[in-house]
């Protein structure tokens, strides 16, 4: 992103660019995680934090404890301990299958690494995953409920 003279109004020109990618809607639902919009933009954490507060002002986005920054109205809304128990509760997971990394965990779901760490951590004190063959995690044991349910 060009920066013009000043950087006072910096945050604003990542809020009307957000705000832009939201009225096209390339963003959607999950706007990307604050790491990604700071290397996406080449600014520091707290612009990144101004434009979003900009924009929740406006009643255009929202932010979910644990799950991010999503557009006002659209989105899963619950902890990403619960998105990511989800994965193994789809049909093609089984105990012993390897368990995807924190930057795979993170790429899929649009989150920090910090979240991801914490969400898995929650997981293995469940006893879902824990660490596989080599430095990976594997599933354990699956999640209770779902599995009766069909699409």
């Amino acid at each position: 992103m060009a920066q013009q003279s000043s950087p006072r109004g910096t945050y604003l020109q990542v809020s009307e660019s957000l705000r832009q990618k939201i009225d096209s809607g390339e963003i959607s639902e999950a706007l990307p995680s604050q790491a990604a919009l700071v290397r996406a933009y080449e600014v520091s954490r707290s612009t990144v934090e101004r434009a979003l507060a900009a924009l929740k002002a406006e009643g255009l986005i929202e932010s979910v404890q644990g799950a991010g920054w999503f557009v006002a109205g659209t989105g899963d809304r619950r902890p990403l301990v619960e998105r990511v128990t989800d994965l193994l509760r789809g049909e093609e997971a089984k105990v012993g299958d390897r368990f995807p990394t924190e930057k795979e965990l993170c790429e899929r779901f649009g989150a920090s690494r910090t979240a991801v760490r914490s969400a898995i951590a929650q997981m293995e004190g469940r006893g879902l995953i824990g660490k596989g063959a080599g430095r990976g995690r594997e599933v354990l044991t699956l999640p209770a409920g779902r599995e009766t349910q069909t699409a």
